[in-house]
C-alpha cells in the first residue's frame, strides 16, 4: 500500500511538472492533414484529432530535433476503438529514415488498449515491443515521453519506463543519432491489422473517432537552416540536460522489470517465427 501511495504522489508529481513546462500547440506544431478534423483548443493548450469513414487526421512540429525529450499527454478515443490507431512519434524524412514510435492500437469495448512501440534506424524497423497498461487510458490524460540521446532511447508513461532501447552501433546495430526528426501525431485507421490482427474491423456506426492531446513540452536541440543544432551542452547553470544522460537508476530498472514482467504482450526479441534466422544481436545484451 504504501508503495502505492508513493507511485501515485510521483505520478501526480509528474503531471504537474509537465503542465508547467507545457508549450503550446499553435507556437510548436501545426495541424497537416484531416480538412477540419484536426481542431487546436483552449488557444492552444491543447488539440483534438478525429476519424471518421471518410478521413482521419494529424498535426506535426514545425522544428525538427536531433535529440530531445519528448511529452505529450494523451486521452484516447473510448468506447470501441477496434481498427483505429492514435500516435505519437519522432520520424525522419526520406529513404533510410529514422523513426521513434508509440502507436496506440484500439480495441473492441471492454478489451486494452495496445501500446506499441518501434525504433527504426536508416529506414529499419522490426524492433517491436507492445504492453498493455495498468490503467484506462481512455478515461483521463496520462503523459507519454520519448527521451532520445545518443545512448539510448526511453519509453515512459506517467515517467515510469517502459522500454529502453541502447546505442549498439558497436556491434554493428544502426542507431538514430544523425537524422533530425520532427514530432509526428495522427489518429487513422488501419483496421486491416490494429486490432486482433485484423481480425477486428472499424465499426464505423461509432464515428467521428475522437482522440485529445494537450501539454505538449519538446525539450530539444532543434535544427534550423538544415544542418544547425541551437543545441547546448548545458542550461544557464552550466549543468548539462537530464535527457542528455538519461539513464535509469536502480529504481528506474526495477520499474521497467515490472512493467515487462506484468505488461509486455509482444516482443521482438522472443519472436522465433518470426526471426527463424535469430534475433538481432542488441537482444542478447542488457535491456537497460
Amino acid at each position: 500500500m504504501a508503495n502505492s501511495h508513493l507511485l501515485l504522489i510521483s505520478i501526480l508529481i509528474m503531471g504537474s511538472l509537465v503542465a508547467a513546462l507545457a508549450g503550446n500547440f499553435n507556437d510548436l506544431t501545426e495541424i497537416t492533414w484531416g480538412e477540419g478534423r484536426g481542431k487546436v483548443l483552449e488557444g492552444g493548450k491543447g488539440l483534438s484529432l478525429s476519424l471518421d469513414n471518410f478521413s482521419g487526421s494529424g498535426f506535426q512540429s514545425k522544428n525538427e530535433y536531433l535529440f530531445g525529450r519528448f511529452d505529450m499527454q494523451l486521452k484516447l478515443v473510448p468506447g470501441n476503438s477496434a481498427g483505429t490507431v492514435t500516435t505519437f512519434f519522432l520520424s525522419s524524412q526520406g529513404e533510410g529514415h529514422d523513426e521513434i514510435d508509440f502507436e496506440f492500437l484500439g480495441n473492441v469495448t471492454g478489451e486494452p488498449y495496445t501500446v506499441h512501440t518501434n525504433v527504426y534506424s536508416q529506414g529499419k524497423g522490426n524492433k517491436e515491443q507492445q504492453f498493455h497498461l495498468w490503467f484506462d487510458p481512455t478515461a483521463a490524460f496520462h503523459t507519454y515521453t520519448i527521451v532520445w540521446n545518443a545512448h539510448r532511447i526511453v519509453f515512459l508513461v506517467d515517467n515510469i519506463p517502459l522500454r529502453v532501447y541502447n546505442n549498439h552501433e558497436n556491434i554493428g546495430i544502426p542507431f538514430p543519432k544523425s537524422q533530425p526528426m520532427k514530432v509526428y501525431c495522427s489518429l487513422w485507421n488501419a483496421d486491416e491489422w490494429a486490432t486482433q490482427g485484423g481480425r477486428v474491423k472499424t465499426d464505423w456506426s461509432h464515428a467521428p473517432f475522437t482522440a485529445y492531446y494537450r501539454n505538449i513540452n519538446i525539450d530539444g536541440c532543434a535544427v534550423v537552416s538544415g544542418s544547425s543544432s541551437s543545441c547546448k551542452s548545458t542550461d544557464a547553470a552550466g549543468n548539462a540536460k537530464a535527457w542528455q544522460t538519461h539513464e535509469l537508476d536502480a529504481k528506474g530498472r526495477n520499474r521497467v522489470r515490472w512493467v515487462q514482467s506484468k505488461h509486455m504482450v509482444y516482443n521482438y526479441c522472443a519472436d522465433s517465427k518470426r526471426f527463424p534466422q535469430g534475433h538481432s544481436q542488441e537482444c542478447k545484451r542488457s535491456r537497460f
